[in-house]
């Protein structure tokens, strides 16, 4: 007989948790590399519009399936729509969760190596920043190494279980992060011309927004609540059955929105006030920022506080992708926790070995792209997206959008869902996820273009068929 499933103790504990694992690599080194790379401010501004109109949705509907079926992805999807394929939909989330913390967890151990690295001194004035960098992700032993460790840290936190585990590390671990965050704001804030990081941050300037900045703004704001991915689900699915989602999920977003707002503040005023490129992209945060502290006072102690704060985020969201895949084995295997936790993220460590190797230790390429790089295609143009687009599908059409709304509103207190969620969740979001999958994967195969408009058009087609064919049924049937 199985163990009776876990709950969160409190509302403060899920909070925690869920905006633990949407605060991670995405809000402090990946937000503040699109909006430089974006132009600003604007792009903060349009960013914020759509978490209120997609992220805040999706929140919702995720935590909802979740709690209503008190299951893993799959039983959660297996258990509201039963003896339908629809399960395949939380199998991918299950998938996600599997690869992204493969590479993820080297990226975490990058996080941990400069931790190291800027508290004894190795990344100080003088030093050659781009070569230190390249030289420890080229290297074959050195990373393997780091995201041991940190892959370790996150085996014991979800081995102990969800309250002694995470509930647990999460009430330390995000004030932490939120002390050290703050802690480096005001440090960059008041650095000698930081004005002009302030103003690029604050000041918007429409003129530098296209297409493109769209694009990113979506994919930022729903890859960076961790959507799609089964995490949400898998949370939800530990609340009780009083809690208030509406106003839980929006707590969720909003400090989730509010660390990635102060992440902006940390790191734009110091890039300015040093004179360095705001647009440098994924080095901003491995390249530009130790430069940075380098050249000012106590420059060290900042480094190594920004560095350990990258890693306390990594971490709190690690930790969901692991319970993602554990959770599943648990309830769908029965296994004992510790175990799950042992084996499957051993397998996981496994698989982020080439994914390490491949970035320059080893060839190992996958449809010409080194495996760390394969991998993370994978995950942010299919798997995710396609993993959110199908879940506003079955909430919206399947389970059904007044269905959804009403029991996410069953013990809302301070916030009801009205009739805005039924088109945002059954119009706005999943056309917006399509477009955003459509126009990354065309950007990176031009022939994709011809996929996606057989795939709508064929859509199109039996939609109208299948409309067309039901009332004809109807219509044939003989009048009582």
């Amino acid at each position: 007989m199985s163990a009776p499933r876990e709950q969160w103790t409190s509302k403060l504990a899920f909070v925690l948790a869920a905006a633990g694992s949407a605060v991670g690599l995405g809000n402090i080194w990946r937000f503040s590399y699109v909006v430089g790379t974006n132009g600003g401010a604007a792009f903060v501004f349009m960013y914020l519009v759509i978490i209120a109109v997609i992220g805040y949705p999706m929140m919702v509907t995720e935590v909802t399936l979740g709690q209503k079926a008190h299951k893993d992805p799959i039983g959660t999807f297996k258990a509201l729509a039963p003896d339908t394929p629809w399960w395949l939909v939380g199998a991918m989330g299950v998938m996600a969760g599997f690869i992204i913390l493969s590479f993820y967890s080297v990226v975490g151990g990058w996080s941990l190596a400069y931790v190291f690295k800027t508290f004894t001194g190795a990344l100080g004035a003088g030093t050659d920043f781009g070569g230190e960098f390249v030289g420890l992700i080229g290297s074959a032993g050195q990373p393997i190494f780091w995201h041991a460790l940190f892959m370790l840290l996150t085996i014991g936190i979800i081995a102990a279980g969800v309250v002694n585990g995470i509930s647990r590390s999460v009430r330390i671990l995000m004030p932490a992060l939120f002390v050290l965050l703050l802690i480096l704001v005001i440090r960059s804030v008041t650095l000698p011309g930081a004005g002009a990081g302030i103003a690029f941050y604050l000041r918007p300037d429409f003129s530098e927004l296209n297409a493109q900045s769209l694009l990113a703004a979506v994919g930022q704001a729903f890859f960076t609540l961790s959507l799609g991915m089964g995490a949400m689900i898998t949370y939800g699915s530990y609340l009780n059955d009083k809690e208030d989602i509406p106003d839980n999920a929006g707590w969720v977003v909003g400090l989730d929105t509010f660390i990635a707002l102060l992440a902006g503040f940390a790191i734009f005023p110091a890039v300015f006030a040093l004179g360095q490129d705001p647009g440098a992209g994924a080095g901003l945060a491995f390249i530009t920022l130790p430069a940075v502290f380098a050249e000012i006072p106590a420059g060290l102690l900042f480094g190594g506080l920004f560095f350990l704060l990258l890693s306390v985020a990594a971490l709190t969201s690690a930790i969901s992708l692991l319970e993602v895949v554990v959770a599943w084995i648990i309830d769908e295997h029965e296994w004992v926790r510790w175990k799950a936790a042992l084996v499957l993220g051993g397998i996981i460590f496994l698989l982020g070995i080439p994914a390490s190797l491949s970035l320059g230790a080893a060839d190992i390429t996958v449809i010409g792209m080194p495996f760390f790089d394969f991998l993370d295609f994978l995950q942010e143009s299919i798997l995710l997206p396609l993993g959110g687009l199908l879940t506003s599908i079955f909430a919206g059409y399947v389970w059904k959008a007044k269905r959804t709304r009403d029991a996410a509103n069953a013990n809302a207190k301070k916030l009801k869902l009205g009739w805005w969620f039924d088109v945002l969740i059954m119009y706005v979001v999943p056309v917006a996820i399509a477009l955003v999958m459509m126009f990354g994967l065309v950007d990176q195969y031009p022939i994709m273009a011809w996929v996606f408009a057989a795939g709508f058009g064929t859509a199109i087609f039996f939609t109208i068929l299948y409309h067309v064919i039901k009332a004809a049924i109807k219509n044939s049937r003989p009048m009582n």
